[in-house]
């Protein structure tokens, strides 16, 4: 059985709305109409890309891992919300971005290890839950801390790089610090509740100005913990609210990035495109205001896949597989690294 039920629903005027069994990055496939290194290879001193495991609740959580002779850093690489694999795609979405895949890649050949894992209950790691809608983001976090444990046989400094919804999970399991994290990479990461983050999102699009009062209102109440019974929401809007995302949704919306922020000590390196559809600059405003050991890099024309946007094709990047990360981006990740003193 997919893990992932795609379900489309004409959102007036020839719009679209795209839910999924587990919610979906929210401007990307509620806003807009979606139609939607080199592993196997060896870089010197670099072994091949391999899949490792870890014990999770049920069953085995999965990871793909980049060794590299002597590395001093390795970094985990933690997806977004949704069915969003380690490599940084969605099939039942028609996503096909390779964004971790290149990253891990990329970081490989500047020396720097790392992990790019499956969330539980997706792909390598559907067997460490039966339901992947059964999450919430501390367990999430969970998650990461043993992958941290699991990283640190790699490189004695470990960094949690969390993109999206996953710099949320990232912020919150450094609230518990392991042992061996180093330090934060918050790419492309909300600094609104993600509640908040989703009207804001859903009102820029035209098309939905009709449904706006009654989102708003079933998101007041996830965000008072709520439910709604979804035979009594316009049909239209039923695939978003299923009883079963808006479990989620109400655990989800309970969290402020810029409170999980504060609690972090250590440094912490905030990534922003100028071109990001999704995530908004003020969002790492937010977070760099929060963060006490904040150093931020914003990527010109750089889109919510951490690539340069291709102009009049605002999804490309989404699905061009081929098109490479912003040149920006890796050379910032290794020079912060090397010059950032880690957490004591």
């Amino acid at each position: 059985m997919s893990l992932a039920d795609r379900l489309s629903v004409r959102l007036a005027a020839g719009q679209y709305l795209t839910a999924e069994r587990h919610l979906p990055e929210v401007s990307m496939r509620l806003s807009y109409v979606i139609p939607f290194l080199l592993s196997g290879v060896a870089f010197s001193g670099v072994a091949m890309a391999q899949p490792v495991q870890i014990p999770g609740p049920q069953g085995p959580l999965e990871a793909e891992m980049i060794a590299v002779e002597n590395a001093d850093h390795a970094v985990i690489i933690i997806p977004g919300s949704g069915p969003t694999d380690r490599d940084g795609n969605a099939p039942s979405m028609g996503m096909a971005s390779n964004t971790y895949k290149s990253l891990a890649e990329e970081l490989a050949a500047n020396g720097v290890a790392s992990l790019r894992i499956d969330k539980r209950g997706f792909y390598g790691s559907a067997a460490a839950i039966s339901n992947p809608n059964d999450v919430t983001i501390a367990a999430y976090a969970d998650d990461v801390r043993q992958w941290v444990e699991r990283a640190s046989s790699l490189a004695p400094c470990v960094w949690i790089a969390g993109h999206s919804e996953g710099g949320l999970v990232a912020l919150v399991a450094a609230e518990n610090a392991p042992k061996h994290l180093c330090g934060l990479l918050l790419l492309a990461t909300s600094g609104r509740p993600t509640g908040q983050l989703l009207i804001e999102q859903l009102q820029a699009n035209p098309a939905n100005a009709s449904l706006m009062p009654e989102i708003k209102a079933i998101v007041a109440d996830l965000e008072s913990g709520k439910t709604r019974d979804a035979a009594t929401i316009t049909p239209v809007l039923q695939p978003l609210f299923s009883a079963g995302l808006q479990r989620y949704m109400i655990d989800l919306f309970s969290y402020d990035p810029v409170a999980s922020a504060r609690k972090w000590q250590g440094p912490a390196l905030v990534v922003q495109g100028s071109a990001d559809i999704q995530v908004r600059p003020r969002d790492a405003d937010l977070l760099t205001d929060a963060l006490p050991n904040p150093e931020r890099v914003d990527l010109p024309r750089g889109t919510h896949m951490l690539k340069t946007d291709i102009e009049g094709q605002p999804l490309a990047t989404y699905t061009d597989a081929a098109l490479p990360l912003h040149a920006d981006l890796v050379p910032s990740i290794t020079r912060f690294l090397k010059n950032t003193q880690p957490r004591q």
